[in-house]
């Protein structure tokens, strides 16, 4: 244990207790209004539960920090063929919630497979990847995973849940353009995935048919929210409110008055507004430079790593998070249309909780690994 924590990235740690407590109070500040008001329950409801999701991520942690990342990829095949059934079953067992079939209802928690099969997807196709990279200008090979994450991608789709197919789609070719793949296979690749969306675009919007539900295409019309308050545009209309409200320094920490029944579900996918009317813009802006610092982290760990492994591990790890915190706040900003995409360390959910912290754990291994391996070669 002495090792782990010699070896582990301590600006990438202090920057991640630093983001999970700052979370942790806001989702406590966030929520208690809804949960006593509109839930009944008790206002330290979704605090309660916040902590324990971190206590559960805290102690996988502690487990997966020990595994070599080969090991992770060995056990990646099975988790991933697990997932993609996960996601089958649900369109027949699943709970719906915000009119999406995306959990399992297990009484006490609730569990989303889609999140879980965003960083088994990660550690999945970096170990594919390394593994078969002397047969990567073969397209077989090297097409393969695409098609099976294709798969997952479908699944996802059809919960309905645009956002998270979107989130996984990017993921998977971030991946894939940072993987020792040859340039002829990528251009052909990527062309190939780009004409057919345009054609399939096109054929879909000529036939009358979407594939979109009406209340996804309503989603499209993000443009002048608050003329739209009483319908599709109430959500980013109270989040400009909020953040109006909160100035540069806010109105002070449990002072919000749009938790106030004003956003639906003001600890989740709109967190950052209540933030900011609270603490203010100075903080709003001070968490995104956390952000940035992270992701930097995380990036040169991935640029140090000595396996291509480990280095796909992180820039997937990097991309993830990005993703999250680029489609949630351009959907407060009202920049994009809001997809019900959650804010890496400060929204609350138990799933994403503990796949962020898992994601985490999987980099700082990385950097134990090739710090371990430059020590021994010296």
């Amino acid at each position: 244990m002495k090792k782990i924590i010699k070896y582990i990235d301590k600006p990438l740690l202090f920057c991640t207790i630093i983001l999970f407590t700052i979370g942790l109070i806001m989702v406590f500040s966030a929520s208690n209004v809804t949960a006593y008001m509109s839930q009944a329950v008790s206002p330290y409801n979704y605090f309660i539960k916040q902590a324990i999701f971190l206590g559960i991520g805290l102690i996988g942690s502690m487990i997966l920090i020990k595994i070599n990342t080969k090991a992770y990829g060995v056990f990646s095949w099975g988790l991933l063929i697990i997932s993609i059934i996960g996601l089958a079953g649900l369109l027949v067992i699943g709970e719906a919630k915000n009119r999406a079939i995306s959990w399992y209802d297990l009484g006490f928690v609730s569990i989303q497979p889609s999140e879980f099969v965003k960083i088994i997807s990660i550690v999945w196709l970096a170990y594919y990847y390394e593994k078969n990279a002397k047969n990567l200008n073969s397209y077989s090979k090297t097409l393969f995973p695409i098609l099976v994450c294709a798969i997952v991608a479908a699944l996802i789709f059809v919960q309905p849940d645009l956002g998270t197919t979107i989130i996984y789609c990017a993921l998977v070719g971030i991946i894939f353009l940072a993987a020792p793949i040859s340039k002829e296979i990528k251009i052909k690749t990527i062309t190939t995935i780009v004409g057919i969306g345009f054609f399939g675009a096109i054929a879909i919007l000529g036939s009358g048919k979407g594939l979109l539900l009406e209340r996804q295409l309503e989603r499209f019309d993000f443009s002048n929210p608050c003329k739209k308050i009483l319908t599709n545009g109430n959500q980013v209309c109270n989040c400009y409110i909020a953040i109006n409200n909160g100035g540069l320094t806010g109105v002070g920490l449990g002072n919000s008055t749009q938790k106030y029944l004003y956003l639906p579900e003001p600890y989740t996918d709109f967190i950052y507004a209540i933030i900011v009317e609270e603490l203010g813009v100075i903080v709003g802006v001070l968490i995104i430079l956390m952000y940035m610092l992270l992701l930097y982290r995380i990036l040169q760990i991935g640029r140090k790593s000595t396996t291509n492994r480990g280095a796909l591990i992180c820039y997937g790890v990097a991309a993830y998070i990005f993703l999250h915190i680029a489609v949630n706040l351009l959907g407060i900003f009202g920049l994009i249309p809001m997809t019900g995409v959650p804010l890496p360390f400060m929204s609350y959910g138990g799933s994403f909780t503990v796949c962020l912290i898992a994601a985490l754990t999987f980099v700082q291994r990385v950097c134990i690994e090739t710090k371990l391996s430059k020590e021994k070669y010296k």
